[in-house]
């Protein structure tokens, strides 16, 4: 895609930001397999159900764009879901599997709350007020899932593997 303005850009991102969360659709599950902790593998099969309806709400921001729901590579999100996958195969004690996976999907979530603030902001400039109104339910539920990771790490989960 050839990037020559705001509106190239914006579009861009919303492909990039739409790579991501269809990863993390398939992420999520994997990590719950692998958490020791219920409360986490909770955690993330709810932020799964989340997850999908944020992928719908961006095929809908295409389609209200008039645009085809596409996929960019987004090599930022690739080596996040990377690192975490390596991080669930080489650390064997389950305490410290829990902990590095808590980093893993708090640094997920800070890339899509990244994201997502952009991109509101790009499409009220923009004019397109109703998609950054439906982006910003998207941002909000990313920081909710971000607080969330956060307490549970810092109530038991880190001291566990301390």
């Amino acid at each position: 895609m050839k990037i020559e303005n705001l509106e190239d850009l914006f579009n861009h991102t919303l492909e990039d930001v739409y790579f991501a969360e269809t990863k993390l659709v398939k992420a999520l599950p994997k990590m719950a397999k692998a958490s020791d902790s219920p409360a986490l593998a909770k955690a993330f099969m709810g932020h799964l159900e989340e997850t999908k309806e944020h992928v719908t709400r961006l095929e809908q921001v295409f389609k209200m764009l008039e645009r085809k729901a596409k996929a960019t590579e987004c090599p930022a999100i690739k080596g996040i879901l990377e690192e975490g996958e390596e991080l669930m195969k080489e650390v064997k004690d389950p305490d410290t599997r829990d902990a590095a996976m808590i980093g893993a999907g708090q640094a997920a979530e800070h890339y899509e709350i990244t994201r997502y603030g952009t991109l509101i902001s790009w499409a009220t400039l923009l004019g397109h007020k109703d998609v950054a109104a439906i982006l910003d339910k998207t941002l909000k539920e990313e920081y909710a899932a971000d607080d969330k990771l956060t307490k549970l790490a810092e109530s038991r989960l880190n001291k566990e593997a301390a």
